[in-house]
């Protein structure tokens, strides 16, 4: 039987399968995406259905996704734990700029802290690692707003298995999110780490952006549980590791049902070997 729960840092548990906010926005994460009742009906939907981990960041929009999951969620539930993240600054629908000075990793904690309406943020990660900036800096920063009670736990967004060990080496990091699905398994280093130490593992593009190309044997094995490609996807990633919290998002009521239904689906270990 796979896990359908794993608890983040030791003492927060959380559904594995969550949900991302990311699809809330328009083209390229900026500005709205169409009525703001839908995307609010899809937050609300979405923990109706038992989501405990929903995922947000301060530049998708920017802002917009965080003000909607406070619109939707509030007052929101004592099981469910709000990831947002920092670090990076938006100027356009493609431009982004990585941004990790002390004071402005503390300015955009306290900015998430407001539009969320929260005094504590369950989940804060560090959206890119600042080359410019010693590492100890940017996480001391964040280690700071924890100590001060804002932030809970501490995350970080797309780095390498030595980066965080690295990370590890100054403070405590209960979540990664990096790129890994299906057809993309570069970040397999990276998993197994977290694997060893007990840290969170949330899948970006956990269905390839909506652009998953699916196989031969990826079709007969969805085909065979009654699922669709995207349903096998999110149930290849569940059963791939005890610690992976895929949180795919979307914009559609459907859709939303349908990523949801993945966690029933149960895959062999014959399945498993032929989708290795």
């Amino acid at each position: 039987m796979v896990a359908q729960r794993f608890t983040l840092g030791g003492e927060l548990p959380v559904r594995r399968l969550g949900y991302g906010t990311a699809q809330l926005t328009g083209p390229g994460y900026w500005g709205p995406r169409g009525d703001a009742r839908d995307a609010v009906a899809v937050l609300r939907r979405a923990v109706e259905r038992g989501v405990t981990l929903v995922d947000t960041a301060d530049n998708y929009g920017p802002s917009v996704a965080e003000e909607l999951v406070a619109e939707a969620l509030r007052p929101y539930p004592a099981d469910l734990l709000i990831a947002t993240k920092g670090g990076v600054v938006r100027t356009g629908d493609s431009a982004w700029h990585v941004s990790g000075r002390p004071e402005t990793l503390r300015a955009m904690c306290e900015a998430s802290l407001r539009r969320l309406r929260l005094d504590t943020i369950g989940l804060y990660q560090l959206h890119r690692l600042d080359p410019r900036v010693p590492m100890a800096e940017q996480l001391g920063a964040l280690d700071e707003l924890r100590a001060e009670g804002k932030i809970r736990h501490l995350g970080l967004d797309t780095v390498t298995a030595e980066q965080l060990e690295a990370a590890l080496e100054l403070t405590d990091i209960a979540a990664v999110q990096n790129r890994y699905n299906l057809l993309d398994r570069g970040s397999q280093p990276l998993l197994e780490l977290c694997e060893a130490r007990g840290i969170a593992f949330l899948p970006w593009f956990p269905l390839g952006n909506g652009s998953l190309t699916v196989g031969r044997v990826h079709a007969e094995i969805a085909a065979a549980h009654g699922a669709t490609p995207g349903q096998l996807a999110l149930a290849w990633l569940l059963h791939r590791s005890p610690v992976l919290c895929p949180t795919p998002g979307t914009g559609s009521l459907v859709h939303l049902e349908e990523n949801l239904d993945a966690a029933a689906v149960r895959l062999t270990a014959e399945d498993m070997r032929a989708l290795a």
